[in-house]
């Protein structure tokens, strides 16, 4: 029998959409955002420039192939420019990524308290979502290995991961990749990789150029400060760019990300400046925080995750309505699987003061 009304493929109605930080705290007479990890240094005065120049061409298509951007990426991390393909953010790439090698049937893995867009990049293709515990908020790779079967076709990795900010040495990534099967792609995301300086890190680059079935994608939406134009990239083997590039929009990056993305790359100091500020105010935040009596899971990224006890009056969502009331703006990680959890972006000297001073107030009992 027909159906009196068009019918979505079953899994596209497994997929709960995906919940942005929120942005507003009503009543507040200043809202400091914390909920999104942007960086509060904002992008370059470079890529503004750029972006406003570029307003006067706005009748026009952008470069369909990307091929300055490509270019400019390519230079700053010594790349292959034919072997990367750029996307209306990193997310856009994780989709066609996806679109292009699973079908209905095929597996694909992610830890628990991973990115939520895997979930629902797998979804949409069609195929099946396999969760693998993780081992104290990070991503196991022995746990993953155990997971893959005949149907496993991908494997999402954040690294650094989000929410946690936990992060995989580079020698356990290299163990994870030897242990997949050649026919498996693992997709390292490098959302905020160049936040990282631990010595034992690598962003999957140089394991990217080496193999067939890596991919590495990055955003400009985080350090870069480019969260409103939409811009990602991701480096791979000259065959999966190829299977992309067959699915992607052709006109999928506008051309004001474009310009503001070169600008972006271009300009390495705004970058150190960023991972300056990070290293000293994410640092800061963690010590404060504990000594306030409240677990912070140890971070690399440009956020902190701190968790509340499952206590009535005392939880996460508790001190999520207490901070709002003061305009501090965090986010709640329930959908991660962190229902006393909460994530904080590494802002401002005046908002990280602000929220250590509200976290002690609220923990003491004043209003």
């Amino acid at each position: 029998m027909n159906p009196n009304r068009p019918v979505p493929r079953a899994s596209v109605m497994e997929i709960e959409a995906y919940v942005p930080g929120k942005s507003g705290a009503p009543g507040a007479q200043k809202v400091y955002k914390l909920s999104s990890n942007e960086t509060p240094l904002g992008p370059s005065p470079k890529a503004i420039e750029a972006f406003r120049n570029a307003a006067g061409s706005l009748e026009l298509y952008p470069d369909g192939s990307a091929e300055r951007l490509r270019a400019a990426i390519a230079k700053r991390h010594g790349l292959d420019p034919a072997r990367i393909v750029c996307g209306n953010g990193s997310d856009d790439v994780l989709h066609l990524t996806a679109s292009a090698y699973l079908n209905e049937g095929d597996e694909g893995i992610f830890t628990e308290h991973g990115f939520l867009v895997y979930r629902i990049a797998i979804l949409a293709a069609g195929a099946t979502p396999v969760v693998v515990p993780e081992k104290n908020y990070t991503a196991d790779v022995d746990a993953i290995l155990a997971a893959v079967t005949a149907r496993t076709k991908i494997v999402f990795i954040a690294n650094p991961n989000n929410p946690t900010g936990t992060w995989l040495p580079a020698s356990e990534v290299k163990r994870l990749h030897a242990g997949l099967p050649p026919h498996v792609i693992l997709v390292l995301d490098g959302a905020y990789a160049e936040y990282v300086t631990e010595a034992d890190y690598s962003n999957g680059l140089e394991l990217a150029k080496a193999h067939d079935n890596v991919v590495v994608t990055h955003t400009f939406s985080k350090i870069y400060g480019l969260a409103s134009l939409r811009l990602g990239w991701a480096y791979a083997s000259p065959e999966i760019c190829d299977a992309i590039n067959r699915i992607r929009g052709p006109f999928n990056v506008n051309g004001a990300a474009l310009e503001a993305g070169i600008a972006a790359v271009e300009d390495a100091a705004h970058v150190e400046a960023a991972i300056s500020h990070n290293d000293c105010w994410r640092n800061w935040l963690e010590v404060e925080i504990r000594k306030l009596g409240v677990e912070v899971t140890p971070s690399v990224g440009n956020f902190v995750l701190m968790h509340f006890p499952d206590t009535p009056g005392r939880r996460a969502v508790d001190v999520d309505a207490f901070l709002v009331k003061r305009g501090l703006v965090l986010r709640m990680v329930k959908a991660y699987g962190l229902p006393n959890a909460l994530r904080m972006t590494v802002g401002s000297e005046e908002a990280n003061r602000l929220v250590v001073t509200a976290l002690a107030d609220f923990l003491s009992g004043k209003a």
